[in-house]
């Protein structure tokens, strides 16, 4: 038996019976598709969205890198057990997507791109938006995805969706390989009528694998830990990607081990658990560190181990041994380790059971824990209410406001510093910073993909100026959905966060400032009469303006309660006349100029090269 539909109608039909399945939960693997319309996907996606509207829900995106943003932000809400797709026309409605894909492929979060591209048939040359190359006759501006992709296919003839949409729905299935999954689609064959084998059409359940770690590499990871006098475990993503928590939990309990965390890890204990140390590397806390310098045995769950996460390979000391648990091969290898490659859950699992009565001394870390509570405590103090609030004591009155239903999402600048170090998360997916690829204008459309993952729980976008000005389309998708976002917008009047990077390594903040030019063509006038709380109310948002602590306390308890969605927007005042976040723990590689006729790059360099020599190679 066939059914004769168009090729996008078949893809709309095919994608709404593929199902995701993982610990006998079932969820339906795309459950939503994100879109903007142009000559390139409108008569074809776009018709075919219409056709079968009750079996694919369909989001207006306005921003085609805002809509991957906001897939994102849905499929790591649901532990990559469901996904979006996103649908954009040929030319720069597609290029737009790139940015997204990168972002996703490196977090290993599925998501679906579906974008039109040029003429299959070549009717005429060029095309509309067509890119021209004299050597190839057959690239179109969507090669730009395949670097970023972990699956690309162009679909030139109708039957070969066929292949194409199992191999794309393979990848974004599987815990090792996900990421960016691309099925260009030519406008032609969108349109064009095929007879489809109705088996195609047949609902078809992937089961999410958790393998097993190898017996002879689990003896050799208990054989590590027993040998080791200070071992230290490092949890990334890849716990919350498996839903691990308890399993660690268990693990650091029984074995008496310190657990830091990555920023992708962050939550998967409560800050108050015995063994949470905190973050670890460059914004980590200085419990953490300490242990990480003293460390003999790393065991690293499901970590990439990051520049910052190792502190461009300054952290650990010379000799340090390395066990990695990671269900990438590629990643558990890393650093010389000996690799138990495994699901974050089953492997810890197995190693808790086979270290039996094996247990450490958890007070070794517990007076330094407590100290760094007391770091948090300053940094948070609010010695005058009817003051204008710093960065830090925004923290600290949200600190005070939530519970472990709210979630909070942050990407760029300098609050991915301030959080790490500083928030004490309540639940494991409380915690939603975006550091694999800290992209500005990440977080108010992933917020927008959390609320579809997470109905009826607060959650909380917190932007610093620069990142509003990258991306804030999406606020119009908030209201247009009803969705009550909850916006928190912090006006320092520049890239902050690059601005003290910049005077660190000589570059004393040029152009990181939103100043008017002064007489001699620099950036140093006065502020910008930027007002972008009129800008998100023009968008549709409810605004409030607290001036003071007091108000500030007062708009987060409203915005959190609100059922519409609220920005609150706060000038903030710098943290020199109060204890702003604690300076870095250790040091990130950024280098510096070699040659410099000012003093200030010159000190950088020395200070620089200082550092450099503690860099080490772990083998």
């Amino acid at each position: 038996m066939s059914i004769r539909l168009t090729v996008a109608q078949a893809l709309v039909r095919f994608l709404a019976a593929q199902h995701t399945e993982r610990d006998g939960e079932r969820r339906r693997l795309i459950a939503a598709t994100w879109g903007i319309f142009g000559h390139g996907n409108v008569a074809g996606i776009g018709q075919a969205l219409v056709e079968d509207a009750d079996l694919m829900p369909f989001h207006q995106g306005r921003n085609e890198q805002a809509m991957v943003h906001a897939a994102v932000g849905y499929a790591r809400q649901s532990n990559r057990l469901s996904a979006h797709a996103v649908t954009t026309s040929i030319g720069p409605g597609a290029t737009n997507l790139v940015t997204g894909a990168a972002l996703a492929t490196i977090n290993h979060l599925p998501v679906l791109l579906l974008p039109g591209d040029t003429f299959a048939g070549r009717p005429a040359d060029p095309v509309l938006q067509q890119l021209q190359l004299p050597y190839a006759g057959d690239v179109s501006v969507n090669d730009c995805l395949r670097p970023v992709s972990r699956y690309f296919d162009r679909i030139g003839r109708p039957e070969a969706l066929i292949p194409a949409a199992l191999a794309a729905v393979r990848v974004l299935t599987d815990p090792v390989e996900t990421g960016a999954v691309t099925l260009a689609l030519p406008q032609d064959v969108q349109a064009e009528a095929y007879d489809w084998p109705e088996d195609f059409f047949a609902e078809r359940v992937w089961r999410v694998r958790r393998p097993r770690p190898d017996t002879d590499e689990l003896d050799a990871a208990v054989r590590a830990v027993r040998s080791a006098v200070r071992p230290l475990v490092i949890a990334g993503g890849g716990v919350r990607h498996s839903r691990a928590e308890d399993a660690l939990r268990v693990l650091a309990e029984r074995a008496g081990l310190p657990v830091a965390t990555t920023q992708a890890g962050k939550g998967v204990l409560p800050y108050d658990h015995p063994s949470d140390v905190g973050g670890i590397g460059h914004t980590g806390t200085g419990t953490a560190n300490t242990l990480a310098r003293t460390s003999d045995l790393v065991i690293g769950v499901g970590t990439r181990y990051t520049d910052f996460t190792t502190a461009s390979g300054t952290l650990f000391p010379e000799g340090a041994r390395f066990l990695n648990l990671n269900i990438t091969g590629f990643d558990a290898h890393k650093l010389g380790a000996l690799p138990l490659v495994a699901d974050a859950r089953e492997g810890l699992t197995a190693l808790t059971e086979a270290l039996g009565d094996h247990r450490g001394d958890p007070a070794r870390w517990q007076s330094d824990k407590r100290h760094w509570e007391e770091r948090v405590d300053a940094a948070y103090a609010v010695p005058d209410e009817d003051a204008r609030p710093t960065q830090t004591q925004v923290l600290g009155v949200l600190d005070t406001l939530v519970d472990a239903s709210d979630i909070l999402i942050n990407a760029a600048g300098s609050l991915p510093g301030d959080l790490h170090k500083l928030w004490r998360p309540r639940s494991p997916d409380q915690y939603h910073v975006e550091y694999g690829y800290s992209c500005m204008g990440y977080e108010i459309p992933a917020a927008l993909g959390v609320l579809l993952a997470a109905p009826g729980r607060p959650v909380w976008a917190l932007v610093g100026d620069g990142t509003y000005l990258m991306n804030p389309t999406e606020i119009v998708t908030a209201v247009q959905e009803r969705l009550p976002l909850k916006l928190i917008v912090l006006q320092n009047h520049g890239y902050a966060s690059i601005g003290g990077l910049s005077e660190a390594v000589g570059a004393e903040r040029y152009g990181t400032d939103y100043r008017h030019r002064d007489a001699g063509g620099g950036f140093t006038g006065p502020p910008l009469p930027v007002d972008l709380g009129a800008n998100a109310a023009s968008l549709g948002m409810r605004v409030l303006r607290p001036r003071t602590v007091r108000d500030l306390r007062e708009a987060l308890a409203d915005a959190r309660t609100a059922t519409v969605p609220t920005c609150v927007y706060a000038e903030t005042e710098t943290a020199d006349r109060v204890s702003g976040p604690p300076p870095a723990q250790a040091w990130w590689d950024v280098p510096v100029a070699e040659i410099s006729t000012r003093p200030s790059a010159v000190k950088a360099r020395e200070e620089y090269d200082r550092h450099v020599t503690a860099r080490r190679r772990h083998l």
